[in-house]
């Protein structure tokens, strides 16, 4: 997380929110050999307090877990270099702004029998934003196959203890050249979803 407080002061509410919407983030744990890491799909659960997710049986992650251990999920959003010349002002430096969540807790390696479940509500928290198509569901896959593919993942929970949020978006420079910055990012941004994140560096600074 990025140490100026002026990029760090949005809600848990707000940080788990996003954290929601998105849905995949990067899983990190200590290794014998250093850092294991692994991209994953993931759901919140309603009160906040876990995560569900799935990893492969050949994960490094899932052959190292013999017990619960402490990890990271660290949750990317939009981004965008950030040249010194779009602020119209002098004496400034290249930048990139950000938005990012890293929740901190334990994971912990579930019993088969709740894979089904995981699963299933994990499909469906992005099938819905597909409509009006007909979600899709592992009903309408034959049943053999289905036990084939759950026998090659297996389940977790990331029990959440603490929420940490990057809304790197310029709220440190004057609004002129905050919004002028935006601008820029929007017609000629590098990085990902630029167009979402020059939205968000328009949108008013609050303390």
């Amino acid at each position: 997380m990025h140490p100026n407080p002026a990029f760090r002061k949005s809600p848990d509410e707000t940080n788990l929110g996003f954290a929601r919407e998105r849905g995949f983030g990067t899983l990190s744990v200590n290794g014998e050999d250093g850092p294991l890491i692994a991209h994953i799909p993931f759901t919140l659960s309603e009160d906040n307090k876990y995560a569900d997710l799935h990893l492969l049986r050949s994960n490094p992650i899932t052959r190292a877990l013999g017990q619960p251990v402490r990890a990271v999920l660290a949750v990317s959003g939009p981004d965008s270099y950030i040249s010194p010349d779009w602020y119209g002002v002098d004496d400034q430096v290249p930048t990139w702004n950000y938005v990012a969540v890293h929740l901190r807790g334990t994971l912990t390696q579930m019993p088969a029998e709740t894979l089904r479940g995981s699963l299933d509500t994990l499909a469906a928290q992005f099938e819905q934003r597909l409509a009006p198509k007909a979600p899709w569901t592992n009903d309408k896959m034959a049943p053999e196959a289905l036990a084939k593919m759950m026998r090659m993942i297996v389940p977790f929970r990331f029990d959440v203890d603490a929420v940490d949020g990057t809304w790197k978006l310029g709220q440190n420079k004057p609004d002129e050249a905050r919004l002028s910055a935006a601008k820029h990012v929007q017609a000629y941004g590098i990085g990902q979803e630029t167009a979402l994140l020059a939205a968000l560096m328009q949108a008013p600074v609050t303390d």
